[in-house]
This record gives structure tokens, sequence and C-alpha cells, in this order.
């Protein structure tokens, strides 16, 4: 039962938010808020970089046909289904918030829980580490230019060269200088993770509540209703639970194994607040992204519940199949 509760992070997500909507920043403090965000994000993906081992992704790369199950879920599944519900807006599902849920559908995989919940139910652990990191190397290209072509399609402005300098200079070239003093810094700041996990977690918090000050103060409550709410819920629970039996589906049809099926589970059905947030601060600078992050941040924590419970239900599988080869032996 312990599990279907809040996270604490989850908790300071929704702190972020009840205070954004009490006391919204504005005005010069909001400029000013804004460029220490921007520099908060630059250093997170500046960490990513530096945390990730490259012969961890060169050594993942060679089940490359898991790895492709699991891109193809993520960035082609996902937004593909994000497309369908196109078919509801606006009648049933308000624009903005349609716009948020296919911004969720075009997002990375997370990194540390994909690789926790597969090591728990005992998956295939290495190769969720490749999946993981590799989806959120390729998401730095590949969630702009999902955007910029299926918003586009939808009506709304497409990618600009403004846009991809900021994703370069706020991103990708922290990340990229990371990867490369990861030789001389990786194992000192992994060994630091309890120590740099506030850091990551406070940029996150920063670009939530500067968010949700420019939301309320263009009057997000007043548009969007408790029901609303419960709708958007209900959408993200169905998505997760789609892209839950496809992959499931998909690794039997494709002769995975039971570790390999369990990674491409945990991997392929998961999307990163961790890098969308400051992706959409990023990608929508200059508009209101607190619609937009919101289904993302539902979705977080319906993918934790879940997926904490279908972790135990593999791991208790995998000691009753143990336990019946030992009386078999």
């Amino acid at each position: 039962m312990k599990r279907l509760l809040p996270d604490t992070f989850t908790l300071l997500l929704v702190g972020a938010v009840l205070l954004a909507s009490l006391l919204p920043i504005s005005g010069e403090p909001a400029q000013w808020f804004g460029i220490a965000t921007n520099v908060a994000i630059a250093l997170l993906f500046f960490l990513h970089g530096a945390r990730l081992s490259t012969d961890v992704v060169i050594a993942g790369f060679l089940h490359w046909r898991l790895q492709l199950f699991i891109l193809v879920t993520t960035f082609v599944v996902f937004p593909l289904l994000g497309l369908g519900l196109g078919l509801f807006s606006p009648w049933l599902i308000d624009q903005p918030i349609y716009l948020g849920l296919l911004f969720l559908c075009v997002l990375p995989s997370t990194v540390q829980s994909s690789i926790a919940f597969t090591s728990i139910a005992g998956g295939n652990v290495p190769a969720a580490i490749c999946a993981a990191s590799t989806s959120n190397i390729l998401g730095i290209f590949l969630t702009p230019a999902l955007v910029a072509l299926l918003f586009s399609t939808g009506g709304q402005a497409g990618i600009s060269f403004d846009m991809i300098w900021k994703i370069m200079l706020q991103l990708f070239l922290p990340f990229v200088a990371g990867q490369v003093l990861q030789p001389f810094i990786g194992n000192w700041i992994r060994s630091k993770k309890t120590l740099l996990n506030p850091f990551d977690r406070g940029s996150i918090l920063m670009v939530v509540y500067l968010a949700f000050s420019e939301a309320v103060t263009e009057g997000i409550w007043q548009k969007l209703a408790i029901g609303d709410l419960a709708l958007l819920i209900l959408i993200d629970s169905l998505l997760l639970a789609v892209v839950l039996v496809i992959t499931s589906v998909g690794g039997k049809l494709l002769g995975f194994n039971r570790e390999d099926r369990i990674t491409a589970v945990f991997c392929g059905s998961k999307k990163s607040l961790a890098s969308g947030v400051p992706m959409a601060s990023v990608i929508f600078a200059g508009q209101s992204i607190g619609a937009i992050v919101l289904p993302l941040m539902l979705f977080h924590q319906i993918q934790l519940m879940v997926c904490a419970w279908l972790a135990r239900v593999y791991a208790e599988r995998k000691k009753g199949l143990e336990a019946s080869a030992v009386q078999a032996s």
C-alpha cells in the first residue's frame, strides 16, 4: 500500500504548483528567476552527460533488436497514440490540454525509475541502462523534431532557428560537455548521487513553479475544472495501460526472453519528467507551459505507482518459477 502513496518529489511538485497558485511570481522578479532557471537546466543536462558511462551505451547496443523495439515504442508508437487522442479534441479534450498530452507522447523514457523497476522485476538491467540512456540522448533531438512535425500538423507553430539554438545552447552543449568530462569526473558525480539529487530535483521544481506562475497569471484554474483534471487522469491511465500491453505482447511476438520482455515493458512505457519539464521551457519559451506540463506531471505519478506494483508482480513470479525449478530438480 505504501508503494501507491506519492513519493517525496511528487509532493514537492504539488507544493510548487500550490505555491505558484497562491504566490505567483511575475514582472522583473520572474525575469531574473527565469534566468536562474535556465542556468539550472543547463547544469542539469551537464550532470546527465557526466553521469552516463559511454561503455554502458556501447555494450547495450549489441542487443540492437531490443533497443530498437523500445525506441520505436517511445518515439513512434507513443506519438501515434497522441495523434489518435486528437480525434477527441476539442469537443472532449481542451486544446491546451491536448497539446500537453501530445508533448508527453514525444518525450524520451525515464532513466532512474526504468532501471530500478527493471532490476526489481528481474529484467535485463544492462539493456535497461542502455535503452534509457539512449532514449534521453536521442530525445534531445527527436523530441523537438516531433514537436515541430506534429504540432505544425495541428496548426501550431513549428520549429524555428531560435528554438534550435536554444536547445543546442541549453541542453545539447552542456550534455556534450558532461560526456567529454565524464572520464575525469563521472565516478565522482555518480558517487555523490545523494548530494546532487536535490539539485536535479530543485531545477525541475524551479521550472514547474515558473511555468505555473505564468499559467496562474493567465487564469489556468479558471479555465480548468475538476472534471477536466479527472478526465486527464483517466486519459493518462489509459495511455499507460495501452503501452504496457503493447510492450508486453510485442516482446512475446518478437521472441524476447523473460528478462528482455521486462526491460521492454519498463523502458518503453515511461516518460521522463526530468527531461520533459526543462525541454518544455525551452521549446515553448515565451508561451504559457503550465497546461503543457500538467499531463506529464500526472503521468509521472501514475507510471510510478503502476510500475511499482507491476515490478513486484514480476518479482513474485520469478520467485515462483525458481521454486518450481528447484522442486523439479
